[in-house]
């Protein structure tokens, strides 16, 4: 069969090449993909916005399902169009895509339902938002009420920072804003959990902890991550029960009563705090770079399970993985997350030597006449399984010192807090 990738990071890549495994796919799209999806797959520079372009493509090259990667596409509504169309496609509908699209949505659904989450103020304009800081306690957090691409979330120690985030979430940052969130600060650690569903099945998709802050010691501005590693090192048995009972089965229930049937990727964001699991935020795909870290995981034909989601026969398929542990570092281009220069070549790539066990995923990059360069502020991802994440992260830091560019820099800390207990 034929299978189309929306999307062009490292995520979308770690699609592509599980795909690219399974005996039963003939040939991938990606829309518009990267310089990796290039060597495995047919890349397409379509416009994502143009719906009528997307399906026309479609239907006239006989692509028999459309994996969405990124959130825009999904709030945007591409899941509904398409099956309109009657195109196979995996991923939640806009009304479910909601989740992601408006955290006000989701905190409304929480409270509805009594999902454990951070106590939270909604405002819509300026004068409210900053009457309510001044008579508050610190530290707090403000967030921009859409999608923000990872970075539209501010921890404010003072007042100062306070007002500093709701001028630039309500002077368009990050798009138009009508809306935005004052909650109160959770102290504990970050989780990110994630289950795939068929809208009547629920199954566990694995753990990881991702590290967003650009400078070691999470430190630094808010990125799109930095790198991840999977298991999380707090998940336990109980732990996990709880996630289930009190999280994710109320999320599912509450959008049913409201006559919507969440299918795809879930990724809770979660707070823990002395094992108990508050939900900071969903995000309805996988996340990035948590994907590239969680697939090469995988046993199971990815594609059996996006196809299963589709026909609602998640039931039947049983999701295996190996018990190695997973760590992830991405390389950046110098600048990111502020200012970089782009169309930066990248020479020695295939010099590299990968060893079993041993993964690499482009993000941002492109090919010209021939050669790969640097077009975005994520630029690769490396990725090593094995027995402990130590040698994980010094097998990646080995490789990405061979391709030895000079336009990158990475995080030599990733996974540190479970390293170093």
């Amino acid at each position: 069969m034929k299978v189309g990738i929306i999307g062009s990071g490292g995520r979308e890549h770690a699609i592509c090449l599980a795909l690219h495994a399974s005996k039963k796919i003939k040939k991938i799209y990606c829309f518009p993909g990267n310089a990796g999806t290039s060597s495995i797959a047919e890349n397409s520079s379509l416009n994502l916005e143009n719906f009528n372009g997307l399906k026309d493509f479609i239907i006239s090259n006989k692509i028999d399902l459309i994996i969405v990667g990124p959130e825009k596409p999904l709030v945007d509504g591409l899941v509904d169009f398409l099956e309109i169309h009657n195109i196979k496609v995996f991923g939640p509908n806009r009304q479910a895509s909601q989740l992601e699209g408006s955290k006000i949505f989701t905190k409304n659904l929480c409270k509805k339902h009594n999902i454990p989450t951070a106590k939270f103020g909604t405002f819509t304009n300026k004068n409210d938002a900053i009457k309510f800081i001044g008579k508050t306690k610190y530290p707090l957090v403000i967030k921009a009420d859409g999608l923000a691409s990872g970075k539209g979330v501010y921890i404010c120690d003072k007042n100062e920072e306070a007002l500093i985030a709701i001028k630039e979430i309500f002077d368009g940052k990050f798009g138009v804003a009508n809306n935005l969130l004052i909650e109160e600060f959770l102290k504990g650690e970050e989780m990110s959990y994630f289950i795939i569903t068929d809208g009547k099945t629920i199954k566990r998709f694995d753990t990881a902890q991702d590290h967003k802050r650009v400078l070691e010691g999470d430190k630094g501005k808010n990125t799109g991550g930095m790198g991840a590693y999977s298991p999380s090192r707090l998940i336990n048995t109980e732990l996990d029960k709880k996630i289930i009972a009190k999280i994710i089965e109320p999320t599912i229930k509450g959008l049913k009563e409201i006559g919507i049937s969440y299918k795809g990727f879930l990724y809770a964001g979660l707070m823990i705090v002395d094992n108990e699991p508050y939900l900071i935020e969903y995000n309805v795909r996988m996340g990035d770079p948590e994907c590239q870290t969680i697939l090469p995981k995988l046993k199971t034909d990815l594609l059996e399970i996006f196809l299963s989601c589709c026909n609602e026969t998640l039931s039947e398929t049983v999701i295996e993985w190996n018990n190695k542990k997973s760590l992830c570092i991405v390389l950046c281009s110098k600048g990111y997350p502020e200012e970089f220069k782009k169309n930066v070549l990248i020479k020695n790539l295939d010099k590299i030597k990968f060893n079993e066990n041993e993964y690499y995923y482009h993000a941002g990059t492109k090919v010209i006449k021939k050669q790969i360069y640097a077009t975005g502020g994520r630029v690769f991802n490396f990725v090593c399984l094995s027995s402990n994440f130590l040698e994980a992260r010094i097998k990646i830091i080995n490789l990405i010192n061979s391709l030895n560019w000079d336009g990158g820099f990475y995080r030599k800390d990733i996974g540190y807090k479970v390293i170093d207990e």
